[in-house]
């Protein structure tokens, strides 16, 4: 690791990213993931690497498409809008099978909403925001240094699964400023990649990438090759964090910034002789059901915080299934719940189990 460094949560992605082989990087810009395009249309030429803002989300989307069918590792950003216009080219890339890294760095909605610090983007990630049968894998980063750690790891399972990978954070991660340091890769040699379409001289059959089938047996055929790809990450690829959990009579589940507040309330909540935990998905998909179904093994109450209303909760409860209660807690619009608001709602969830 190298020394320290102050860095925005959106620079601190970038830096990584070139850190990780990112040769090329196609986006448009949209408040609030600005600072990342910003921060590599500097940084990328001064390594004779190829920065381009394109005309539309759209056109980005379609420019990643064409990198990654070519073996470059390539990356794309935008927040919840540039995400949704994404979508088709999003899915075009999964069925081709072709790695490569979406940055999401959520801010309020429906539609144009606001530029303040949402999660309300987690069914659209976790749950196939395009057409047909396919998964992203989701990171979710809850610091600057997690940022800089999994975008790392973005690249590196892109590349092993040959499939997008996103990393969903969120406005106030990627505007706030925390010390940072980064893994030196100098040495280390990016994959080969012999699928690519790299130039056919006679000496190989062709290399051909696309999303198109038009026989229905092939196609029934390919599906399930994802899909048998998509259980092996399930079963390989679950991460999660844990806190204060083992002896807690109420697990707190959150996400991203959100997790990093509740954290604190829990820090509140011991103080005042509850037991309370957190549980945090570091993967959203594919999410951590099976170390989550553990704590459910005890006789706890299960509490999802978010910045949504309570797109995650549906996951609590199948991971748990439907054994403990689940109870949700959220605010919307762009507000940032305050720890003393989440130790309210813990206090409540707790009485009402002693009162019952």
């Amino acid at each position: 690791m190298s020394e320290k460094l102050l860095m925005k949560g959106n620079e601190a992605l970038g830096e990584a990213a070139l850190k990780a082989g990112c040769s090329l990087y196609f986006a448009y810009p949209i408040t609030p993931q600005s600072e990342l395009p910003e921060y590599l249309s500097r940084r990328m030429p001064e390594l004779g690497r190829v920065f381009l803002q394109a005309e539309s989300e759209i056109a980005a989307i379609n420019m990643v498409y064409g990198a990654a069918g070519a073996g470059a590792r390539v990356m794309t950003s935008s927040s919840s809008p540039g995400i949704s216009l994404k979508q088709e080219g999003i899915s075009y890339i999964a069925a081709a099978e072709l790695p490569c890294v979406i940055v999401n760095m959520s801010r309020g909605g429906p539609g144009l909403g606001s530029i303040q610090p949402a999660q309300s983007d987690y069914f659209q990630a976790t749950k196939g925001g395009g057409h047909g049968d396919y998964h992203l894998i989701v990171l979710a980063p809850a610091s600057a240094q997690e940022i800089v750690d999994l975008t790392t790891l973005a690249f590196d399972l892109a590349d092993q699964y040959r499939i997008p990978v996103m990393i969903m954070g969120d406005g106030l991660l990627g505007q706030m400023m925390e010390p940072v340091s980064f893994p030196d890769r100098t040495n280390e040699k990016l994959p080969e990649k012999p699928w690519a379409t790299t130039g056919y001289k006679g000496d190989r059959p062709r290399n051909v990438i696309n999303s198109l089938e038009l026989q229905p047996e092939r196609l029934e055929a390919h599906n399930h090759k994802l899909q048998e790809k998509y259980a092996d990450i399930i079963a390989t690829q679950k991460r999660s964090e844990e806190y204060l959990t083992d002896d807690a009579d109420i697990v707190v589940v959150a996400f991203g910034t959100v997790a990093r507040i509740c954290r604190s309330a829990i820090d509140m909540a011991r103080e005042k002789g509850i037991k309370a935990g957190l549980f945090r998905p570091i993967t959203l998909w594919p999410f951590p059901d099976e170390a989550l179904a553990r704590l459910a093994e005890k006789e706890r109450i299960f509490m999802s915080v978010e910045m949504s209303c309570g797109q995650m909760v549906e996951d609590i409860k199948l991971a748990v299934q439907c054994r403990r209660p689940v109870h949700f807690f959220g605010r919307v619009g762009g507000i940032v719940p305050a720890p003393e608001e989440i130790l309210a709602e813990i206090e409540k969830q707790v009485a009402g189990r002693c009162e019952a």
